[in-house]
């Protein structure tokens, strides 16, 4: 990844961290995108360039495709292009079917659809061939999970995305896939732990449930998924385009 300028965005927690960690030590320079928390946003950028690279911060929200261009076109200015995306910005929901309100839907398909789709329409109108977009699903598309419905329908778009603008962009030499992590061991997961499991197992700890449902027996590493983004993200995966990559311990 030495040379390559690369954006991550939802970059300054969890899996989008470990992202940027991994693309800097592979030689990236990375533009880390955050919403709200500058604070930890800025914390990175400071790790990161202390390993060498170059790094900045860039605050926007990726549902709103002004801002989206806007930071685009930020990391283009300060880098002198952008070779490489990882789409990582995303928002939980659980709840029971009658709970849907349409905010709720509004809120989830803002920032976990709109926000993949203006990502990849702004960073493919910034790249030149060889540019590689990276969107982030999730496992739940694939399997059921209780009270999930509307995360994982938003999940299910972003891989049926991948798939469709991959004739699209490689006419341009650009590849775009998603990874699907499975359960990892974040922040956001130890918030809505409990979450993923009925009412008749809420008395079992939330990590034992997950180590029961994979077949590696735990949860991922951020680091673990970031590797995974990392191979996407690179000249390696000259030949995957349109693919949703499962991250998920064989859950599936």
């Amino acid at each position: 990844m030495t040379g390559k300028r690369a954006l991550v965005t939802g970059g300054s927690r969890g899996i989008g961290a470990a992202i940027a960690r991994e693309l800097a030590a592979r030689g990236a320079d990375v533009a880390v995108n955050y919403v709200a928390d500058s604070a930890s946003a800025t914390a990175l950028v400071d790790e990161l360039s202390r390993g060498g690279g170059r790094a900045f911060a860039v605050q926007a929200d990726v549902g709103d495709p002004a801002q989206t261009k806007k930071m685009v076109a930020q990391v283009v200015s300060e880098f002198g292009g952008l070779d490489v995306v990882a789409s990582n910005a995303g928002v939980e929901h659980f709840g029971p079917l009658e709970s849907i309100t349409l905010d709720d839907f509004d809120e989830v398909f803002h920032v976990n659809v709109a926000g993949q789709l203006f990502v990849a329409q702004a960073a493919a109108a910034a790249m030149t061939d060889g540019g590689r977009i990276l969107l982030t699903s999730s496992v739940s598309a694939r399997i059921g999970v209780y009270q999930h419905t509307l995360y994982a329908a938003s999940k299910a778009a972003v891989s049926a995305m991948v798939l469709n603008l991959a004739p699209e962009l490689a006419e341009r030499g650009i590849a775009i896939n998603a990874i699907a992590p499975g359960g990892t061991a974040t922040d956001m997961a130890a918030e809505v732990g409990e979450r993923y499991t009925p009412q008749s197992l809420r008395d079992v700890p939330a990590d034992a449930v997950i180590r029961s449902m994979n077949a590696i027996g735990r949860m991922a590493e951020p680091a673990e998924i970031a590797a995974i983004a990392a191979f996407l993200l690179s000249d390696d995966a000259s030949y995957v385009t349109g693919a949703t990559m499962d991250a998920s311990g064989g859950w599936m």
